[in-house]
């Protein structure tokens, strides 16, 4: 494919021009407009530090529903003993740093580069990225961080450094976006981990559909920060 190289605008091509792997463009920016223009039309950035930005839009897509989360018997057990406390919005670029710091099996090296931390952080102080932590014994021991527009939740990372950590994060998750009556959670690239959790692979026109449609309603008047779970 001739792939796109991004400008001073902030126009996107159409993503059915994305290669087999999803790659779609080169170049541009991290800016506010840029990254709200990407995620309303599916498109995201994924690259390495000394790499220039790589913007995906990947078929097919994988995709959560919040209630089709897959709740596993000890998922169950964890979240009864009461052992981890949930939160909202308290931590989000420690939970960014903690993304890109864990070690993951296959995997050299983090996506989650400095000026990704900076720019997610502007989302996040203008209300349009959110994280959920996980704490034990008040220590910040697990969590996930994304991109919410409208109603859709584009879920970026998630780590845990104690079983189960980050999956009561994505549970609470699910839990509050139902509650909000949110469209779905954008997972990005399919894992045998995901599918264990009840994700599943949408052909990316009807995922770019649901999109359009859910990115246009209204957000949730409620705070994020305030969420009690």
């Amino acid at each position: 494919m001739n792939f796109h190289f991004l400008g001073q605008d902030l126009a996107f091509p159409d993503p059915h021009l994305a290669d087999e792997d999803g790659l779609l463009a080169i170049g541009g920016d991290l800016s506010v407009g840029r990254l709200q223009a990407a995620y309303s039309q599916g498109i995201f950035p994924w690259y390495s530090e000394d790499d220039p930005i790589l913007w995906f839009s990947p078929d097919p897509r994988m995709t959560l529903f919040p209630h089709a989360l897959k709740v596993s018997k000890s998922m169950e057990r964890t979240r009864r003993s009461g052992k981890f406390e949930i939160r909202f919005n308290s931590a989000f670029e420690a939970v960014m740093r903690r993304c890109s710091s864990i070690k993951r099996k296959g995997q050299e090296g983090t996506w989650i580069t400095t000026d990704m931390i900076a720019a997610y952080g502007q989302l996040h102080r203008i209300g349009q990225a959110h994280s959920v932590e996980t704490f034990l014994d008040d220590k910040l021991v697990g969590g996930l961080y994304g991109v919410s527009l409208g109603r859709v939740f584009f879920g970026e990372s998630m780590f845990h450094e104690v079983s189960d950590a980050s999956k009561m994060a994505l549970w609470a998750l699910c839990d509050q976006l139902c509650k909000w009556d949110f469209e779905l959670i954008d997972c990005q690239m399919s894992t045998p981990h995901l599918k264990s959790l009840g994700a599943v692979e949408m052909a990316r026109d009807d995922f770019i559909e649901k999109v359009k449609v859910g990115t246009q309603r209204k957000a949730p008047d409620g705070d994020w920060g305030l969420v009690e779970s």
